[in-house]
C-alpha cells in the first residue's frame, strides 16, 4: 500500500530487509566511481591501517543502506536531502547492513505535499551503528 504524507506518524519506524556487503561490492564501486582509495582496494595497504582489513567506502555503505528503503512504496516527489551523516564504524567484506527509521518530523509544504523526516540507523549484523543520519524526503498528499 503507498504510503502519502498523511500516513506517516511522528513516532512511526520501519526496519528494512538486510544486504550483506561482498569484495565484489567493493571493486565495483570503485571502478563506477573512480574512488579507488587503498583503504578499500588494497588488501596489503588496509593491513597496515587501524582496521587491519579492506572497509566499504562510506558513501557505498549509504547507497546500500538507502536502497534498502522501500522507497516505491511511499508517495515520494523527491529527495530532499541528509543531515548530520555520520560514518560510525567500519562496514567490511562480509558484514550484512539493515536499516532502522523513526519519523522524527512532518512539516506542511503546501496543498500538494509535505516533507518528512526520519532518523535512518544503518546497522550492522551485531547491532552496531555503522551509519547514522537524518533522511529527508519529500512526499505526495493524498
Amino acid at each position: 500500500m503507498m504510503k502519502y504524507f498523511e500516513d506517516f506518524q511522528v513516532g512511526g519506524k520501519l526496519i528494512t530487509r538486510a544486504r550483506t556487503v561482498t569484495e565484489a561490492d567493493l571493486v565495483s564501486f570503485a571502478a563506477l566511481t573512480g574512488d579507488w582509495y587503498p583503504l578499500h582496494t588494497d588488501i596489503e595497504y588496509a593491513k597496515r591501517s587501524r582496521f587491519e582489513e579492506r572497509i566499504a567506502h562510506g558513501m557505498l555503505v549509504l547507497s546500500y543502506a538507502n536502497g534498502l528503503i522501500p522507497f516505491c512504496d511511499m508517495a515520494i516527489i523527491a529527495f530532499y536531502g541528509m543531515d548530520r551523516v555520520r560514518l560510525t564504524a567500519p562496514t567490511k567484506i562480509g558484514d550484512t547492513i539493515h536499516v532502522e527509521l523513526e519519523v522524527t518530523e512532518k512539516q506542511e509544504r503546501d496543498e500538494h505535499s509535505g516533507l518528512v523526516t526520519f532518523r535512518e540507523w544503518a546497522k550492522n549484523q551485531r547491532g552496531e551503528d555503522v551509519a547514522v543520519c537524518f533522511l529527508k524526503l519529500l512526499v505526495a498528499k493524498r
